[in-house]
């Protein structure tokens, strides 16, 4: 305000200048001592040096992650249908042990839970953007997802496997050169097929056919329909979806490729991530984690990774 009355009073003593000049009879041109510059005026009134003047208010501090949830009164939670970690069982309910650690990390944040379908592909740009305030589900740790989002410690121990149909011959990807080959889009079982930057295919699977699905029971659906060959898929679902007793009776685990251990992911630099680390180290040591991992069959990963 100060600054605008200032510039305000500079303006008005330059109209009176002029005024005065043009009243004058006399047609010799006024002295150049008593010139006044308009840019004079204006860097007179232009803001002081930092520190000068009246100090600035600081802006606002972004809010924080957990800030920013809690306010919600909620997490919102991104995941795909995917047995055992979260699905809708024969009684119509929705559960998984993603599910359930979820639900129990939420009640000691005091949040309430809210899962939400996304599409596994551009799960990163839906957590960036809000969307979602985390992958919960299943997701595979690697330097890449580390690098980019906050990701827990990891919880779960998992492997990629080959699934086939039972009667087919299968020594080892070898067996597949030629053939079509399914994973999910922008799982690892894709990278072990296709490979990126940063990660070498299977030599033997880059030979194959790929046949990229939205999610991972699609894959099961190929190989089942003589469609595909094979799938390369996550022991965790591959265990509980196949063999004697679920709807892929016919199906089989020929082949372990690659081990790797599960984490949740958060947005990048989100404080919440090291709040469920915390929870976990609890749900561990009071026995929850393990009670959950024995009823839908996973292994943990290692205790001191989780602790």
């Amino acid at each position: 305000m100060k600054k605008t009355s200032r510039i305000i009073a500079l303006l008005l003593a330059l109209m009176m200048c002029l005024t005065l000049c043009a009243c004058n009879k006399d047609d010799t041109p006024p002295s150049t001592s008593t010139d006044v510059n308009i840019q004079d005026i204006v860097e007179s009134a232009a803001p002081e040096a930092e520190g000068e003047g009246e100090p600035e208010t600081d802006p606002e501090p972004a809010e924080d992650d957990l800030a920013y949830v809690t306010g919600n009164g909620k997490l919102i939670i991104g995941y795909t249908v995917y047995e055992p970690m979260n699905y809708t069982d024969e009684n119509g309910e929705f559960t998984g042990f993603d599910t359930e650690l979820a639900k129990a990390v939420c009640e000691k944040l005091g949040l309430e839970p809210e899962f939400v379908i996304i599409n596994w592909d551009t799960k990163e740009v839906a957590l960036a953007a809000k969307d979602i305030d985390c992958i919960w589900n299943g997701m595979t740790l690697n330097a890449d997802r580390e690098a980019n989002m906050a990701c827990t410690v990891p919880y779960v121990k998992n492997a990629q496997v080959v699934v086939v149909k039972e009667g087919f011959e299968y020594t080892d990807t070898a067996s597949l050169i030629g053939g079509v080959v399914c994973a999910e889009i922008g799982s690892a079982g894709e990278l072990l097929i296709k490979g990126d930057d940063e990660t070498e295919p299977d030599a033997n699977l880059a030979q194959a056919e790929y046949a990229g699905k939205s999610v991972q029971t699609d894959c099961l659906m190929e190989v089942k329909a003589n469609t595909a060959d094979a799938a390369v898929l996550d022991l965790t679902l591959a265990k509980s979806m196949t063999g004697e007793g679920t709807d892929y009776a016919d199906l089989v685990i020929v082949d372990y490729l690659a081990e790797e251990n599960y984490g949740v992911a958060f947005r990048q630099g989100s404080n919440i991530r090291d709040e469920v680390n915390s929870i976990f180290a609890e749900l561990l040591e009071d026995g929850t984690l393990q009670a959950l991992a024995d009823k839908y069959s996973l292994e943990l990963a290692d205790t001191e990774a989780a602790a």
